[in-house]
């Protein structure tokens, strides 16, 4: 009789322990699920900002390389035709082709881009139609400057330098790139910050 009782008493779980294992077990299903998504998510944007970064650093060394051979045009023009905040155009051999293109840098969006122009003719006229491509993508300046400009003075002549706009392009001997690249600023506030300096070869005279 008494082993018989014994055997009666001992049971499995109620429902209500039950639903407590389920409720913990889903607890904690969520929270790891949780755990590897934001994980995905970071791994994703760690890799697309790291993109963004080396493709803006491949169009800077690009920029860099242009702007340092900036001559006069094929018709004669000043090498520097406009020197904006976010805008900069100007005449370069890029192609070492022995023709000088007009070549111009703006800012569409948050795409930084470069619309090319060829020469043509006698005298020389150079083509309204221009050749895009883009150099930067998720520039994420704002209104904040992309290129400033010193003159002959610089690094020595600090009060003077940055130049202010409207830029006198006949001073111009050396302009700063600055970007700031952010994939998805709502995810990651702080921007990854590009600078980088250009003296103009051809126009050296602070030597």
């Amino acid at each position: 009789m008494f082993r018989a009782k014994e055997k009666n008493q001992s049971h499995g779980f109620t429902l209500i322990e039950a639903m407590v294992t389920i409720g913990i077990f889903l607890v904690s299903l969520s929270a790891v699920t949780l755990f590897v998504t934001q994980g995905f998510k970071v791994n994703r944007f760690a890799i697309q900002q790291s993109d963004a970064i080396n493709y803006a650093r491949k169009g800077i060394d690009i920029m860099i390389k242009e702007i340092r051979e900036a001559s006069p045009a094929e018709n004669g023009s000043y090498p520097i035709v406009t020197a904006q905040n976010q805008t900069l155009t100007f005449y370069s051999d890029i192609d070492q082709d022995e023709l000088v293109e007009r070549v111009r840098y703006f800012l569409d969006g948050v795409n930084l881009k470069k619309a090319v122009s060829k020469p043509s003719g006698f005298p020389p006229v150079y083509s309204i139609e221009e050749q895009i491509s883009t150099l930067s993508e998720y520039v994420r300046n704002d209104t904040d400057p992309i290129f400033y400009y010193y003159n002959k003075d610089f690094p020595t002549d600090t009060e003077n330098n940055p130049l202010p706009q409207p830029i006198a392009i006949n001073e111009v001997r050396l302009i700063r790139i600055f970007l700031k690249i952010n994939v998805d600023p709502a995810y990651a506030p702080a921007d990854f910050v590009l600078i980088s300096n250009s003296q103009l070869r051809n126009l050296k005279d602070n030597l």
